[in-house]
């Protein structure tokens, strides 16, 4: 089997050659490239020769054309900073009121110039240069975590409880939103959409099941329909709705450290979900020894015997972490 085809047997519940290895790495990819993440987050083709690179000589078996949250946010007109060495990020809340809200149009993810456009090019690059040998990953962020980005994180958590109808609103417009811009890069050769929730880790299980899980639904089914896989990936410790991450209807769930890795193996196991995970980014990985790391990936592949299971961390591989100990996990997934 070649990587896409190991990736592809564990999304279709079939049984690899060895366990993948995909990994989420954006930092690392763009530090072990030689550029600067603004160069990363805005230039399609910056973006590809780092992931490539991450293919070609890091032993991953999938590259993501992912570096931030806020592709649609800007396209929507909200002012993105671009620091040199750090995330792009909001500088302002796009939206303040319901007013502003309605006077939102639906943007074009083709659009030539446009945030959205640039992560479609990187996609397309990354398709034909891996040449059906790697997993092609897009990505587009959840209606909970895009609709956060407008508001801020701590006005929607009020809106969630002032204001529920209006957020209900808000996160299905964001969903067709999104099944443009999965559509567009789906379009453009992604096997795989990454879908990103992260602020759905601050809620309480209940307005989990109300607020995020129909809209990932929605998004996920759609996806499906277009010809691809998506992948939820939620930061943080989401052992309260773990549950309903089983019923997102993702193809693969991203499991982070803070979650009980035997408790994932239970739930995912038995709803027949394919999972990743989880090594902590940083107790396992930038503080650890390679005989450590190697330990790491060798007990969570032992521990997920049986079930469709690929190895990476819980999050983002940082770029400080010394090769040695990167290879040594990567490595495991070989013995």
């Amino acid at each position: 089997m070649n990587s896409r085809e190991r990736c592809l047997a564990v999304l279709n519940r079939k049984t690899p050659d060895r366990t993948p290895f995909f990994p989420l790495m954006m930092f690392f990819a763009a530090g072990r490239a030689g550029i600067k993440y603004r160069a990363y987050a805005t230039d399609a083709r910056a973006l590809a020769d780092a992931q490539l690179n991450l293919f070609e000589n890091y032993r991953v078996d999938a590259v993501t054309a992912c570096s931030d949250a806020f592709r649609i946010t800007a396209d929507l007109g909200g002012e993105i900073g671009y620091p040199e060495d750090q995330t792009p990020h909001a500088k302002a809340p796009l939206l303040k009121t319901e007013q502003d809200f309605r006077a939102l149009r639906r943007p074009d993810p083709m659009k030539p110039g446009s945030r959205m456009r640039d992560r479609v090019d990187a996609v397309e690059l990354l398709k034909v240069h891996t040449g059906g040998s790697a997993l092609v990953c897009g990505w587009v962020e959840m209606p909970f975590a895009e609709v956060c980005d407008w508001f801020g994180v701590e006005n929607t958590m009020m809106l969630l409880f002032d204001e529920p109808e209006f957020v209900h609103e808000a996160l299905a417009f964001a969903a067709e939103l999104e099944i443009d811009f999965a559509k567009a890069q789906i379009d453009a050769g992604a096997d795989l959409i990454g879908c990103g929730d992260a602020a759905a880790s601050l809620i309480s299980g209940a307005f989990f099941e109300e607020f995020a899980l129909p809209y990932e639904q929605r998004v996920t089914a759609a996806i499906w329909d277009y010809g691809a896989h998506s992948k939820l990936h939620i930061c943080g410790n989401t052992s309260q709705s773990l549950h309903l991450l089983a019923k997102s209807g993702a193809s693969l769930v991203n499991i982070d450290s803070l979650v009980d890795f035997g408790r994932a193996c239970q739930v995912f196991g038995e709803a027949k979900v394919p999972f990743k995970g989880n090594a902590d980014p940083v107790r396992d990985l930038l503080n650890s020894t390679p005989e450590k790391a190697a330990a790491k990936g060798r007990a969570l592949i032992q521990r997920a015997k049986g079930l469709p299971f690929m190895l990476s961390a819980g999050c983002e591989i940082p770029a400080a972490v010394p090769d040695e100990v990167y290879f040594a996990f990567a490595d495991s997934v070989q013995e």
